[in-house]
């Protein structure tokens, strides 16, 4: 049975599992709830070892979302049954463009966050939603 704290979130698919689910307002204050809202349920599930990176990975695809975004911005962690040792982690926005990895010069203030995640995941991608998209990433939980 999956915990369930949220509000409709955009653009997310049914996974059989424990799941939880946050939506956020499109405002500054969405990186730090979004943060502890995935580290208290980590810590709930007792996935502490996986805290540090998924709250900085989902930080940095919600500041991607809120700096284009004005509607909410849904996060979701599920432990799908059927990927035994996978937490995937899911941010969806209402915008439909998905967004574009690229290579952040040294002096640049952002452009990292893709980056980070493709370098840190052990998969991700991008899917369309029926309004916007949703960006997700695989993290392995260590044995």
């Amino acid at each position: 049975m999956g915990v369930h704290l949220a509000w409709e979130v955009i653009g997310v698919i049914d996974t059989d599992g424990d799941c939880a689910e946050w939506s956020f307002p499109a405002e500054p204050g969405a990186v730090r709830s979004a943060r502890a809202a995935v580290r208290g349920q980590l810590r709930t599930w007792e996935l502490d070892v996986l805290g540090d990176l998924t709250a900085l990975l989902v930080s940095e695809l919600v500041t991607n979302s809120l700096r284009h975004a004005t509607g909410p911005i849904g996060v979701r962690l599920v432990r799908p049954v059927a990927l035994e040792g996978v937490l995937l982690v899911e941010v969806s926005d209402p915008l439909p463009d998905p967004p574009r990895e690229r290579v952040a010069r040294p002096e640049d203030e952002s452009g990292r966050g893709l980056q980070l995640v493709a370098h840190s995941s052990r998969r991700w991608g991008t899917r369309p939603g029926e309004a916007g998209k949703t960006v997700w990433f695989e993290l392995a939980v260590p044995g």
